[in-house]
């Protein structure tokens, strides 16, 4: 199935916009880690735990799950295919780790951060959560913005079709 101009525009639209909501949640959840981190007053600790707990549960997993989708249908739908183009390889492969981070990795950390604080857990512990957590949103800010930018240079070109 090949999409009209104007189908194709609006699902790069939605894709375009999914892709934005993901930096985003990245970008506020690297401001909630850092309060938290910084923050001497234990209710601002864990609201910033709390917060990025529920996006973990909502925003976070319905960007990347709404991203992953259109990208699969506009691969499918346009001329550029999953497989065809080697700019596409590495999107989808980018594309695999964000996933596993934010379906499982912002949840589990988020999660073990908020009932460690709560329930009194040592510094320490609070800590080794803390620096997963910060190298979790670094690996997806650099690989979102990696993404972008693979999607407007597309380097790399077309995969050679091996024949035997």
């Amino acid at each position: 199935m090949k999409l009209t101009l104007k189908s194709k525009r609006w699902l790069l639209i939605i894709h375009i916009l999914f892709a934005a909501i993901m930096l985003g949640n990245m970008v506020a959840f690297l401001i909630f880690s850092m309060t938290a981190a910084l923050a001497g007053d234990k209710d601002i600790v864990q609201a910033c735990y709390q917060a990025m707990h529920i996006l973990s549960k909502t925003s976070v997993k319905a960007s990347t799950i709404a991203t992953t989708v259109t990208g699969i249908l506009l691969s499918l739908w346009t001329k550029w295919g999953l497989v065809r183009y080697y700019w596409i390889l590495a999107k989808e492969g980018l594309t695999a780790l964000v996933i596993g981070l934010n379906l499982w990795g912002m949840y589990a950390w988020t999660l073990e951060a908020l009932s460690l604080y709560k329930s009194g857990g040592s510094r320490e512990d609070i800590f080794d959560v803390q620096i997963g957590l910060w190298a979790g949103i670094l690996i997806q800010i650099v690989s979102l913005v990696l993404m972008y930018i693979i999607s407007v240079f597309k380097p790399w070109g077309k995969r050679v079709k091996v024949t035997s």
